[in-house]
């Protein structure tokens, strides 16, 4: 069964904000472009720049749910991040030159037991998704109504943190594509795997508070995943409106 491209979305800032792109052009082995470019560790922390890292080594919504509320801009060419957050004033910042602006702007939203952010690590080519690969999260919309009907109630789809969301398939349908090659406008992707949920997803992305159960929805399912994590093997455009098919 065949879709076509909902919408994009990147998330500059691994777990601070979110924006909205109108086309992608995807490349082969890649992440999708401007996402994850960014990372802040934790005190804690054992990340550098020099290598990809798992999200447990970072600031993370799951941690720190007021996160969840943060919307971003990413300006490529000046290559600054503009972020704004419903008890913070707007904030615009170089995170490479700027990283204590980041580091005092998100200071109050942090739970007073956790780690405290540190430092920002970015690794040159190799946005931080959680796959220790380089992904791109594929998303369902039929799933995320699916999840909405065992809740009760609209959700926003800003939950699940995904790339790119897909309209027009089964509920679930998914989970079959992994280990298929899946072609979307130009590119041509590889799904590798579930993407397997924590509590950040129990957020309200207007919000930053926890407000719904939706681990406990998926668990009604046998299983706590949304949406796939793919590789890109073909690069190309990508754009809302474009057919999205397993070849």
């Amino acid at each position: 069964m065949s879709g076509t491209v909902a919408s994009l979305w990147r998330h500059p800032i691994k777990s601070h904000g979110r924006e909205e792109v109108d086309a992608v052009t995807l490349v082969a082995g890649r992440t999708m472009p401007g996402d994850r470019v960014w990372a802040v560790a934790h005190d804690a922390s054992q990340a550098t720049s020099a290598a990809w890292a798992s999200c447990v080594n970072f600031t993370r919504v799951a941690k720190a749910p007021a996160l969840m509320a943060v919307t971003a801009r990413y300006d490529e060419a000046a290559g600054t991040v503009t972020l704004t957050h419903p008890e913070r004033a707007t904030l615009a910042f170089d995170p490479d030159a700027e990283p204590e602006a980041l580091l005092d702007w998100v200071a109050p939203l942090m739970p007073a037991d956790r780690a405290a952010p540190a430092r920002i690590v970015r690794v040159p080519g190799r946005g931080m998704t959680d796959g220790d690969f380089p992904s791109v999260t594929l998303c369902n919309l039929a799933s995320h109504r699916a999840v909405e009907q065992r809740i009760g109630r609209p959700l926003s789809i800003h939950r699940w943190r995904g790339n790119i969301w897909i309209d027009g398939l089964a509920p679930w349908e998914e989970f079959d594509w992994i280990g298929r090659e899946v072609q979307l406008g130009d590119a041509v992707l590889r799904v590798r795997e579930r993407t397997d949920r924590c509590l950040a997803t129990a957020a309200n992305p207007e919000t930053g508070r926890r407000d719904a159960d939706t681990l406990g929805a998926l668990d009604s399912w046998g299983h706590r995943d949304f949406s796939v994590r793919a590789e890109v093997l073909r690069g190309g455009a990508v754009g809302p409106g474009d057919r999205v098919a397993p070849l």
